[in-house]
């Protein structure tokens, strides 16, 4: 067995200890309080950056680009990942979780600005981000710097899936839908680990809501208003 293996079975040995009474109420039914839709990424501690250790407490879902849409046969829908929470188990909060320096978003960029040769399953999940992202390309300058230009998509993208969110028949108008970025690389100027929200419910500018959300204003940022 490897040794890899053999350290992990010992951290979840800790986790059992530790956990065994908390999935008392939780073992036949779940009501989480949110869905959270993060990007598949060693760097994105999904739970972690709610500091959430409760079982039940947040349905995650993870994928390349923290996207919320799949492709159906009949055309693009919620991915049902997102989907089945709101459905099912009662969730009225979903939020949609990029982070800098994001992998999905820069591969998306350069197979859009000069294509790329990826394996099928990598090339899927580029084709179903690049028909959203495409259109950003168009309003950024000329000379900006690669970072800055992957981190304003990051921006972007968040806001695409949010807005695909909220314009969908599945999910009805009582979700409350939010955008943010997790920021480990100090791009927005506080904590590394701080989550910036830069979309509620749509609205995008930042003075208005800081305006709407006293509460939390100074972790409302964004980096770019296109």
């Amino acid at each position: 067995m490897s040794q890899l293996l053999q350290e992990l079975l010992a951290g979840n040995a800790d986790h059992a200890a530790e956990f065994r009474d908390r999935f008392d109420s939780v073992q036949n039914s779940q009501t989480p309080d949110a869905v959270t839709v993060c990007c598949s990424d060693s760097r994105v501690l999904q739970d972690h950056m709610w500091d959430n250790s409760e079982p039940g407490h947040l349905f995650t879902c993870s994928n390349i680009g923290n996207r919320v849409i799949q492709r159906t046969a009949s055309g693009e829908a919620v991915s049902g990942d997102v989907l089945y929470p709101i459905e099912h188990t009662m969730t009225e909060t979903a939020v949609v979780v990029g982070h800098t320096g994001c992998g999905a978003v820069t591969a998306t960029y350069d197979d859009l600005t000069k294509g790329l040769d990826e394996p099928a399953g990598i090339e899927h999940c580029l084709g179903v981000l690049k028909p959203h992202l495409e259109p950003a390309l168009d309003h950024l300058p000329e000379d900006i710097e690669r970072a800055v230009a992957i981190n304003r998509l990051v921006e972007y993208n968040v806001d695409r899936q949010v807005e695909f969110l909220r314009d969908s028949d599945d999910v009805p108008d009582a979700v409350d839908v939010f955008g943010v970025v997790y920021d480990f690389q100090d791009v927005y100027g506080g904590q590394r680990g701080e989550v910036h929200v830069i979309n509620a419910g749509g609205e995008t500018d930042v003075d208005a809501l800081r305006a709407a959300h006293p509460d939390i204003e100074s972790r409302i940022n964004r980096l770019w208003e296109y």
